[in-house]
């Protein structure tokens, strides 16, 4: 190799006694490199393997056969290394999930989702070519995080599984390598408030002096909705009689229309705050906004109600219980709450012990 003299301007090329189209190319800066000539599809190429002595001869040449093997079966390597070049990043990854599939999220999602990937995914491999990443590297980062936030850790995973089912959609790769991994156990949280504790509440409402927060509240007992779904409640999205409530698919978690009746209760409520009202929501604040949370409000109720470790969607789980509770069974309780697929409903399934036991009971006496 070193006696190889470099040329005065341009390069030279030394061509390999034993491959054909392998030698070393030489430039007037003493530069030597490994190069392939070979045709592929009528085209002459030339394809760089490295430098010397970074490479040997030994490990060029072997290099340089794998490479004419893939010619032979009409792979052309070129192409192949200027598509992995090419090929997109994580973080082009993050950029189209922003783009193309974040803004059908509701905008605390969209929230979490960016903070997630910003906080653990891009730090980890955000410079990673996509069709790169392993299941061994998706693994790694749920362990890591799990060490800190295990439930958290999950989530990214679930993250992930999402974000490489659409690079499987646009054609960036083949396979999900996210599918599989063993997630840590989590345990549903669940809170129902008692007939006294709802007694307690209402006492403290009747009280507190931001009523529309406590309407919001009240609306939540009686409709079971979520927070969101009240907060961008508009008057055109009842019935005249105020007994019908259509929640577009615009306000709905699974992003479908919603039609569900509602009780005189809430036909009750809706009657006193549109008289006098002005303004295109049922519940506007006092910029004349929608609400984007009543947590302050919220913390104050259960704080004068004496009502320990609870959230405001917990009034949906309760307004569930209550249906249960008298009779309700579970598609009636799921078609209320909005859910679309039976399994959401299926937490509440324990509710109807007391009612099955009791049937158990009938159905022995008959028998017996």
């Amino acid at each position: 190799m070193n006696s190889i003299e470099p040329p005065k301007t341009g390069y030279v090329l030394k061509a390999d006694a034993r491959l054909p189209g392998f030698g070393v190319r030489v430039t007037a800066n003493g530069v030597r490199s490994f190069v392939l000539n070979y045709r592929c599809a009528g085209r002459l190429r030339r394809i760089t393997i490295g430098r010397y002595p970074d490479w040997t001869v030994a490990a060029a040449r072997k290099r340089a056969s794998e490479l004419r093997r893939e010619v032979d079966v009409g792979i052309d390597p070129m192409t192949e290394r200027q598509s992995a070049i090419s090929a997109p990043t994580v973080r082009d990854l993050f950029d189209r999930y922003c783009r193309d599939h974040l803004p059908k999220k509701r905008a605390s999602s969209q929230k979490t989702d960016i903070a997630m990937f910003r906080n653990m995914i891009l730090p980890a491999f955000g410079a990673s070519k996509v069709n790169q990443i392993t299941y061994d590297h998706c693994d790694s980062l749920h362990r890591k995080i799990s060490k800190r936030t295990p439930i958290q850790a999950n989530r990214v995973v679930g993250l992930l599984r999402k974000s490489f089912n659409l690079a499987i959609r646009w054609r960036w790769i083949d396979a999900n390598p996210a599918i599989g991994i063993v997630l840590n156990p989590e345990t549903k949280r669940e809170r129902y408030l008692s007939r006294d504790e709802i007694k307690r509440l209402h006492e403290a409402m009747d009280g507190h002096p931001e009523q529309t927060s406590c309407d919001i509240v009240r609306f939540l007992i009686l409709t079971g909705c979520r927070s969101g779904e009240a907060f961008r409640a508009r008057w055109e999205q009842f019935d005249g009689d105020l007994r019908i409530w259509t929640k577009p698919a615009s306000t709905t978690k699974q992003k479908r229309l919603h039609r569900v009746p509602v009780s005189m209760a809430v036909s009750e409520l809706l009657r006193r705050r549109r008289d006098g009202a002005e303004s295109e929501w049922v519940f506007p604040s006092q910029t004349g906004k929608p609400f984007v949370s009543i947590k302050r409000t919220w913390a104050r109720l259960c704080n004068k109600a004496d009502i320990e470790d609870a959230r405001l969607h917990d009034l949906r789980h309760t307004f569930a219980s209550l249906l249960a509770s008298h009779g309700s069974t579970l598609p009636v309780i799921g078609a209320m709450l909005g859910h679309s697929q039976a399994n959401t409903t299926a937490r509440y399934a324990h509710l109807f012990d007391e009612t099955l036991a009791a049937a158990a009971e009938t159905a022995s006496i008959s028998i017996s």
